[in-house]
């Protein structure tokens, strides 16, 4: 699944996001793509729950094609 988050700027943000994802899914392969703003994961969580975790982390998201 891929997320478009438009706040997402630097390594800190990253590291946030990428943090929470593994803590609610620590098999997760995550990729985060500072000049496209894209977050991609592919693991066992729902595109409801990756939303939740984003929103929760702080950061806005929506998901592209």
């Amino acid at each position: 699944m891929k997320f478009n988050v438009p706040d997402m700027s630097c390594g800190h943000c990253t590291s946030t996001i990428e943090k929470a994802i593994k803590a609610a899914d620590a098999n997760a392969s995550v990729t985060c793509d500072i000049p496209a703003r894209t977050v991609s994961v592919d693991g066992a969580l729902s595109t409801e729950q990756l939303t939740a975790l984003l929103r929760e982390a702080g950061y806005e998201n929506t998901i592209t094609d």
